[in-house]
């Protein structure tokens, strides 16, 4: 019987250093899972950088369609409140939950209003694509777009001036000193208009070197622009550092007269639509009444 110990055994052969093949497997088996991560890292870097770059432009064209953009100021129309270079952010948003306001700084399409007609895009696709890159960080600015304060609202009477030279809104005056360009009077140019329904009456800051609503009567709506044209409200501005800052409403449009005498037509008018339903049912219940006379005389 040949001795278990010797080479020629069976299943002994490992063993003759002494050494337990089980760890030496385990060990092997530990080895394969980290050589197929180093495997999976090795995925090209630029890969990795497309995805990145592509996702951002994503996230930021649905900012863009939906929820803010930033825009450049081109002109001094809205000096000294904002300066041409100016960069802002412009909430598309924020009229979703709530209805535009006096003081409000709006952007808004002109197209359809102002005009003119916005300039059909560029041949070169390459050229388009970087009017399109560009638009989205607002490097430029479409050239329909416009960027004023909200006046007046729809059904507001809006005139210049009372004789101490100031608008007034609804007989109003508003005291506009704090964002009116220094040195500009309110208005070198006499109006007086009722905005119509669904529009809104605009003007620069910068009274003196602003084409707004003043000069815009013989457009459609009279120089008022719709309300269905305004992309969003400006809320900040983002660019350059030294000038980020808010964009309040100013305090002048917060008088409570103000709004006491905005609210007067819509309350006279409920009352008027209460007195109108009162006079339908009384003719109502005195029908029948008349009804049966009448058939009673002609019998």
């Amino acid at each position: 019987m040949p001795d278990q110990d010797s080479p020629g055994a069976p299943g002994t052969q490992g063993n003759q250093n002494g050494q337990d093949p089980a760890p030496a497997d385990a060990q092997a088996g530990e080895q394969a899972p980290a050589d197929g991560k180093k495997q999976r890292r090795k995925r090209p870097f630029w890969r990795d950088l497309v995805v990145i770059v592509v996702a951002a432009l994503a996230l930021t064209i649905l900012l863009k369609a939906f929820v803010v953009e930033v825009f450049s100021i081109p002109s001094g129309s809205m000096e000294n409140t904002l300066l041409p270079g100016d960069r802002v952010l412009v909430s598309k948003i924020v009229y979703r939950f709530r209805d535009i306001a006096r003081g409000d700084v709006v952007v808004f399409s002109g197209q359809g209003s102002w005009g003119p007609d916005a300039p059909p895009p560029p041949g070169n696709p390459f050229l388009r694509l970087w009017d399109d890159l560009t638009n989205l960080v607002g490097v430029t600015a479409p050239g329909t777009d416009y960027i004023k304060r909200v006046i007046g609202l729809p059904g507001d009477h809006v005139v210049c001036c009372d004789a101490q030279g100031r608008i007034t809104v609804n007989g109003v005056p508003l005291s506009e000193q704090s964002y009116i360009h220094p040195g500009d009077i309110p208005s070198s140019l006499p109006f007086d208009i009722t905005v119509p329904a669904g529009h809104l009456w605009v003007m620069g800051d910068n009274r003196a070197d602003s084409d707004d609503s003043r000069y815009r009567t013989t457009d459609p709506g009279g120089g008022a622009i719709p309300e269905s044209e305004v992309v969003g409200r400006a809320f900040v501005i983002i660019w350059p550092p030294s000038r980020i800052g808010d964009l309040p409403i100013p305090a002048t449009f917060q008088q409570v007269a103000l709004h006491a005498t905005a609210a007067a037509p819509a309350a006279l008018g409920g009352t008027a639509a209460a007195l109108t339903v009162g006079v339908l049912a009384w003719r109502r219940r005195r029908a029948p009444e008349l009804g049966d006379d009448s058939r009673e005389m002609g019998s």
